[in-house]
């Protein structure tokens, strides 16, 4: 999945959290999610005014949701754990080791693997 395919998934499923989403979806909803507030704040910087930002946020929020859930599900996680954010610091560092880590292969509770029938990947050569 590419970045922009990866923001229309999540535009296009930000209240399905039913599903599983892939390393990819997540990670390039997350870079789509900080470069968009990032540009967001210098506009109202420059305009002089507080209004893209909250309302950057406010578009971003839900989908954000959705797509972190998807991805606990892709590990065979409930979208439960998601709250484990709210854990000052450990929770945050322990949500981020599950999201960069390789989902579930095959099927599993929340559905079949958005990978199923690509190819595996080419194992790089040892140095």
């Amino acid at each position: 999945m590419n970045f922009v395919e990866a923001i229309r998934a999540g535009f296009s499923n930000y209240v399905n959290f039913s599903s599983r989403a892939i390393r990819s979806e997540y990670w390039y909803w997350v870079l789509f999610a900080i470069i968009g507030e990032i540009v967001a704040m210098i506009i109202d910087h420059i305009l002089g005014i507080v209004g893209v930002y909250p309302l950057f946020a406010l578009a971003v929020f839900l989908p954000g949701i959705a797509v972190g859930v998807r991805r606990l599900h892709d590990l065979d996680r409930s979208g439960w754990w998601l709250l484990l954010s709210f854990v000052p610091l450990v929770g945050i560092i322990i949500l981020i080791i599950w999201f960069c880590t390789q989902g579930t292969q095959g099927p599993n509770r929340f559905g079949q693997s958005p990978l199923a029938g690509t190819a595996p990947p080419i194992p790089r050569p040892a140095i």
